[in-house]
């Protein structure tokens, strides 16, 4: 009698340099959206967890922010804990690059890897070569950097080789049952997912206008029946940034606020009545007590 598949179940971090596709490759890989994505760097500040669960194998992904080296905010010093702390905890890690682009500072992440981890790279943003032809030498070129489990190209935005991926994965994680529900997709809290959501809209809507120094607090979140009651604050640095927040009769405001629900009634599966205000917390990125409510302390 054919035994039964021994069941896979790890954690698994994404890492890599700032705006390699990384928040998009865990979407792409759960299959909804799970962590923000903007054109920005430094758009993921916090570990979040996305699963992907297979007939043999359930998948728990950890997209953290990429290191941060060229600033010593008391933000970015949090960024790079969070990072740490991830890479101590999972079974497997990604490596993403971009393709035909292989950096200092990928180098010098590589170095930062825990050793007694597999390694896979995982060779993004393929759909964008203009001469595919140009993959295969650059795979060469890699494999001799470094002893990868694995090298795989895919296209994250494309969902290129994604389930390949999924698969290459499962056979590096240990032998043990699901630690999650078969629908579940993430461990994160809807009132963190809401605040994603928010700022993810000021980072698309916005883009250079607005600074890096914004954050979305949830003041409020509760359920009335089926519907989602969410009260939430943007802050910013400098009234100047209030007002390009705001926009000219608050319409800008309006904007981030609609399309930020619309993703959250999507996300949430029902109706989500949503509230925001903008205000300025002068210096807040150095502020450890605000950090702390914000979700980024350690």
């Amino acid at each position: 009698m054919p035994q039964p598949a021994k069941f896979r179940t790890g954690y698994v971090a994404i890492v890599g340099r700032p705006n390699v596709g990384k928040s998009t490759l865990l979407n792409r890989l759960v299959g909804q959206k799970v962590s923000i994505t903007s054109r920005k760097p430094q758009t993921t500040r916090q570990r979040i967890s996305g699963i992907l669960t297979l007939d043999d194998a359930q998948l728990v992904f950890v997209d953290t922010p990429g290191f941060q080296t060229r600033h010593g905010s008391a933000l970015n010093r949090s960024m790079n804990r969070v990072v740490a702390q991830s890479l101590a905890a999972v079974d497997v890690m990604l490596l993403v690059i971009e393709a035909l682009r292989f950096s200092p500072e990928d180098r010098a992440l590589l170095q930062l890897l825990p050793a007694a981890r597999p390694v896979l790279l995982v060779i993004n943003k393929t759909d964008k070569l203009a001469d595919r032809r140009l993959l295969l030498p650059f795979i060469k070129q890699m494999a001799a950097q470094h002893a990868f489990a694995e090298i795989v190209p895919v296209s994250a935005a494309k969902g290129h080789s994604i389930a390949e991926l999924a698969r290459t994965i499962s056979g590096y994680l240990p032998e043990q049952p699901a630690l999650y529900g078969a629908d579940e997709i993430t461990e994160s809290s809807e009132r963190f997912l809401a605040a994603e959501l928010i700022r993810e809209k000021l980072f698309r809507l916005l883009g250079d206008e607005l600074p890096y120094v914004s954050a979305v607090l949830i003041d409020r979140f509760v359920m009335d029946g089926a519907l989602r009651r969410i009260q939430a604050s943007i802050i910013v640095d400098k009234e100047s940034q209030k007002g390009i927040v705001v926009g000219a009769k608050g319409g800008q405001l309006k904007a981030i606020a609609t399309m930020a629900r619309i993703d959250m009634e999507k996300l949430f599966g029902g109706k989500v009545h949503l509230e925001v205000w903008v205000k300025v917390k002068s210096g807040w990125t150095e502020n450890e007590q605000l950090l702390q409510q914000l979700g980024y302390g350690s």
